[in-house]
């Protein structure tokens, strides 16, 4: 049982994961590696004269003993290090997650007041069905779209499943629709988070260029535009958040919280969250005010 009260194989069992492949393709070779290294323990003397006579002229009886135990030693460490990649990667894609979520939704103070919120890059719906088990929890007549590049059918259903499991579908509603240019107007919703997504967008051009560094600054960009004045964002991502932070600064939010380090698909990951102002200065010479919730701010 972790922090939220939930139970692991339960969460497993709602979300399921997207991808199988790369925890199981790294299980197969840790094992492969681990079963070396102990026939490496095993035949240690057979493989130091294996060494011996491949390259007499090379390998010492005392140079082959170094070699094999070198050989060995990094089979073993190698087998470990991907025993913990992948169970890196499969405690990130859904256990984490679902527990990050939870800390993002603690990020919003009040829930109450929320009658519209943004998940870019909904995906399974971990992040979306937390939103919106917090308004279940309040009592709230408020509503979570989960925004997501490819709504299918076939996805928007599994979303939907999720949704219901968790006993809160009625408050969830799926869109398709590209984070760069949001389908909604401006000053929408009171609250827009995002988990795990922005750091994808603009991967077209080469995660590390410059145009794919633009791409997410849009979509940053974009939750801001979309977000009310006084409306709380929160953002959790891979290894760009810093990058997300002063771009945020840039635009003149308020409150901007960075956590701690958090290490997830073998990277470093931060959740930022901001406050949108009343008075929002668009530009340098440009400052939109929103009078219409001048009382909440």
């Amino acid at each position: 049982m972790g922090k939220t009260g939930r139970d692991w194989t339960q969460i497993y069992a709602i979300y399921g994961m997207d991808d199988w492949q790369t925890p199981v393709f790294l299980l197969i070779h840790a094992i492969i590696f681990s079963i070396s290294s102990v026939l490496f323990l095993i035949y240690f003397d057979s493989v130091c004269h294996s060494f011996e006579s491949l390259l007499p002229a090379v390998f010492s009886p005392g140079f082959a003993r170094f070699a094999a135990g070198f050989t060995g030693s990094v089979t073993a460490l190698s087998g470990v290090c991907l025993f913990y990649a992948a169970g890196n990667i499969f405690y990130s894609s859904v256990a984490l997650r679902w527990d990050l979520a939870q800390r993002m939704v603690a990020a919003v103070h009040d829930w109450s007041a929320v009658k519209t919120a943004l998940d870019v890059g909904s995906g399974r719906g971990i992040l979306l069905n937390a939103v919106a088990l917090q308004l279940k929890k309040e009592g709230s007549s408020g509503r979570v779209v989960g925004l997501d590049r490819k709504n299918t059918t076939l996805s928007t259903l599994s979303t939907l499943r999720t949704a219901g499991l968790e006993g809160v579908q009625e408050y969830v509603t799926c869109r398709e629709g590209d984070a760069r240019r949001l389908p909604f107007p401006d000053n929408y919703f009171d609250v827009v988070v995002s988990a795990g997504f922005v750091h994808t967008v603009g991967k077209e051009f080469g995660a590390k260029t410059a145009a794919a560094a633009a791409e997410r600054m849009r979509v940053v960009g974009e939750v801001v535009r979309v977000l009310k004045s006084g409306g709380v964002g929160v953002v959790w991502d891979l290894v760009h958040v810093p990058e997300y932070v002063l771009r945020l600064q840039e635009l003149k939010m308020e409150d901007i919280r960075l956590s701690e380090s958090v290490t997830a698909f073998m990277v470093s990951s931060h959740i930022v969250s901001f406050r949108k102002p009343c008075q929002h200065v668009v530009g340098p010479s440009e400052v939109r005010l929103d009078w219409r919730f001048n009382n909440i701010c």
